[in-house]
């Protein structure tokens, strides 16, 4: 009985279409999502996206732990190779008290500097980088040195003595600092390596057990003046404040705006995203970066989307929001490499590495969006497809998808003011099984595409004529 009701009822339908003019050849499929990339529309340049190997990460990768050199040419190529791994563009320095690490006797004796031509590997590792193609080092102190701050250690806070409400019986180090900072971006320079921006402070509103200063922004503001003469005399661009969350950073930005010195010394906004997620932009024109971020998780994880928190998802997701929420220029991880139950992209183990999934989740943007490209329109209505649009100096489109739903979608992008009208875009998939792995080319046709993105999946599509 069930089979003839169902058969009745299939025939009832398909009379009905018939007789409504549509037959079930006829039935539509699901509509295609549609997508459109504007090149008319402009946001931010990109600066460029990198990582750090401060606190002696960089010797490890040197071979300090027993690394031998195979793998660790397989890390530098895994960060740094534009063919074969993430192509980051911008390595991030960490500064210590290691070039004057005692006091040479007041602040206005003469300094006493010291250059050991390691850096803790960091030397080491900026030349490799330059080898591959680097060209922006951003050198960033965590403190100035202990005898130069009012708790007298480079550790747990402390104030830089001389700046209002930081008064020392030791006298005014501000000057001195400025000078100790341009003194360690000279030192690079004489290895071959040429520092671009410096930055004085790292998460100046937390206290840490190690390296660690405080600052309010309106001391922020203060010393800006102070540095910024002597540091853009010597060629480098200051960077400002690594606040430790970026809500918190838009405190620092906002006094640095409404001071008109300090606003014309300092030319990038730096913000970590530990204690806030990006939400919108610095209240600046000036360039922003995300300067530091690595996400909570208590063991070391390879895996693409596990819901961890911590996983390549949760990375492509932070950079996406960075970028088209915070219009950032520049994205700049945490610990590249590192040990333990690290959340980097590599985890460096003795005589062997491995790769997390959160690796390849930046490979998807910083290989294919270069240093110069400048961010599109790229808009949707499909409110789980996170996408993001930029053009290179060369004319080449790349189109980012990340598709946070549980199943695939098909997208029909339109290519508007881009110069592209046909050609070919070529995809690049990141899932559970595939790490910035190159697909078969589409044609583009009449300006525009159609392609598949799989079910929470990242794909980035590089669009030439």
């Amino acid at each position: 009985m069930q089979r003839r009701l169902r058969k009745w009822a299939l025939v009832s339908v398909a009379a009905l279409l018939t007789a409504t003019g549509v037959t079930a050849a006829a039935l539509p499929e699901a509509a295609a999502t549609t997508a459109t990339i504007n090149g008319s529309t402009t946001y931010q340049p990109i600066d460029g996206f990198g990582f750090s190997e401060h606190f002696g990460r960089a010797e490890i990768m040197r071979g300090s732990q027993g690394l031998p050199a195979q793998k660790q040419r397989e890390i530098l190529d895994l960060l740094l190779n534009r063919t074969t791994g993430a192509g980051l563009s911008i390595l991030r320095l960490g500064i210590d008290s290691g070039i004057q690490p005692t006091d040479p006797g007041g602040p206005n004796a003469t300094p006493k500097y010291v250059w050991d031509g390691n850096d803790k590997g960091q030397l080491w590792l900026a030349q490799q980088a330059r080898a591959y193609g680097v060209n922006r080092f951003y050198a960033d102190a965590w403190t100035a040195p202990g005898y130069m701050k009012t708790n007298g250690t480079d550790a747990d806070g402390g104030t830089l003595c001389g700046l209002s409400g930081a008064s020392c019986p030791s006298g005014d180090w501000r000057r001195a600092y400025a000078n100790f900072l341009v003194q360690y971006a000279k030192f690079y320079g004489q290895a071959g390596v040429r520092v671009t921006d410096l930055g004085f402070t790292n998460e100046p509103d937390w206290t840490a057990t190690y390296d660690s200063m405080r600052l309010t922004p309106a001391q922020a503001v203060e010393f800006t003046k102070v540095l910024g003469p002597i540091a853009n005399a010597a060629g480098y661009k200051v960077a400002c404040c690594d606040s430790f969350g970026w809500n918190q950073q838009k405190s620092y930005s906002g006094a640095i705006e409404a001071d008109a010195t300090a606003r014309g010394y300092v030319a990038t906004h730096t913000g970590h995203t530990y204690a806030s997620a990006v939400d919108g932009p610095l209240p600046t024109r000036k360039r922003t970066w995300m300067s530091e971020w690595s996400p909570n998780g208590t063991t070391w994880n390879e895996n693409w989307d596990d819901g961890s928190g911590y996983d390549g998802f949760t990375v492509a997701s932070a950079i996406h929001d960075a970028l088209t929420k915070g219009n950032t220029s520049g994205y700049v991880y945490w610990y590249g490499a590192s040990t333990g139950a690290t959340r980097g992209l590599i985890r460096m183990d003795g005589a062997d590495h491995h790769v997390s999934k959160r690796l390849w989740a930046m490979a998807n943007y910083s290989r294919f969006i270069r240093p110069g490209a400048t961010r599109i329109g790229a808009t949707t209505s499909d409110a789980d497809l996170k996408l993001s649009a930029f053009r290179d100096t060369d004319g080449t489109v790349t189109v980012v998808a990340l598709n946070a739903a549980a199943d695939a979608r098909e997208v029909s992008f339109s290519l508007r003011s881009t110069g592209i009208t046909t050609g070919t875009a070529t995809p690049y998939l990141t899932d559970g099984s595939h790490s910035t792995a190159r697909q078969a080319a589409i044609a583009v046709g009449g300006g525009s595409l159609t392609a598949t993105v799989p079910a929470r999946s990242l794909v980035t599509y590089t669009i030439k004529r």
